[in-house]
């Protein structure tokens, strides 16, 4: 896998990287509560293309809204910026479209850019996922038993088992798993949508979320990984093909379908940013919120080389003469 380390893509990219996913935000959250999960993520999408085509990159995307004949924008290996370092780019325009249809919290909009090969393009498959945070990195497994890696993540932390909360994604196949979870002696907290959100929340101190176990997607699990790459957590995945086609194409990529990959083998960049904007109110992000002339957002940006997560609260002033809106 070829790994450019050149450019300082982090340096050029860690704070343009938010207005990508601000604009994307803005654009979907103006379609929340309004029932056309479609319209929310024709969107967000658009935004976001707009922006990053403006970016100093010649970036092509591994991770995006489908194939080219299936999506007309942001469709892998579509190429994006005006000229520069060649990057990868993964984008989920709009995590959670059914929940920001529907005025949901924890729908978000994400992307992570790396120098070229430094993400996975993971095909559209579910994949089985581990995620813990900084403490707990290095330490469990997706083939040890579910009480085992709890036991292991609450002796990372410092607690009890029971002390633990643990996200898993509200599906039917997750029904055996949220037993397993209960019986342990650790609580649940179901989601509806949004499992990229919710591993980077594992990661962060304070958001009162320990780990999250399941299924969902692999393309969600190489964002995931980048998120986590920066901020010192984990990811361990393990690809969930459902049938012989997925096995072929998984055989195509030389990818074992037994074996498990952890953050770096999903997100191999050295030079990795990434950046996620909150759409409809979240634990981890505020969602945007109108006032009169104007609009405010809330992200969370980080980069893997510069060790810097920041947290940005921006203020968008759509009319000239608007009075801005500070109040916390």
């Amino acid at each position: 896998m070829e790994v450019n380390v050149d450019m300082d893509i982090e340096r050029l990219l860690v704070l343009e990287i938010a207005r990508v996913t601000e604009q994307a935000a803005l654009a979907a959250s103006r379609l929340a509560g309004m029932g056309d999960k479609e319209a929310v993520d024709a969107a967000g999408t658009e935004a976001m293309r707009q922006v990053l085509s403006e970016l100093p990159i010649r970036g092509r995307v591994v991770i995006g809204e489908g194939e080219m004949d299936e999506a007309p924008m942001l469709y892998i290996g579509e190429v994006l910026g005006r000229g520069g370092p060649e990057v990868d780019i993964a984008v989920d325009p709009v995590e959670g479209t059914n929940i920001t249809a529907k005025g949901l919290p924890n729908a978000i909009t994400v992307i992570a850019i790396s120098e070229k090969g430094g993400l996975v393009g993971a095909p559209d498959m579910y994949m089985q996922k581990l995620v813990v945070g900084p403490p707990a990195a290095g330490k469990v497994s997706l083939d040890y038993p579910v009480e085992a890696n709890l036991r292991i993540i609450a002796d990372a932390l410092q607690r009890k088992v029971e002390d633990l909360v643990v996200v898993i994604l509200d599906r039917p196949r997750h029904e055996r798993l949220i037993k397993e979870v209960r019986q342990a002696g650790a609580r649940v907290k179901l989601i509806a949508d949004g499992d990229v959100v919710a591993a980077v929340a594992v990661a962060v101190r304070g958001t009162g979320v320990h780990a999250m176990m399941g299924s969902g997607g692999a393309p969600e699990g190489v964002l995931a990984a980048a998120a986590l790459k920066c901020m010192g957590g984990e990811i361990q995945g393990r690809f969930l093909p459902e049938n012989e086609e997925q096995r072929q194409r998984l055989r195509a990529m030389g990818v074992d379908e037994n074996r498990i990959y952890r953050t770096n083998d999903l997100a191999p960049g050295q030079q990795i940013v990434f950046s996620a904007t909150g759409i409809t109110h979240g634990e981890l992000l505020e969602g945007v919120r109108y006032f009169g002339g104007g609009a405010r957002t809330h992200s969370i940006v980080m980069g893997y080389k510069t060790r810097v997560v920041r947290f940005i609260d921006s203020i968008h002033l759509f009319e000239s003469g608007a009075r801005v809106n500070i109040r916390v």
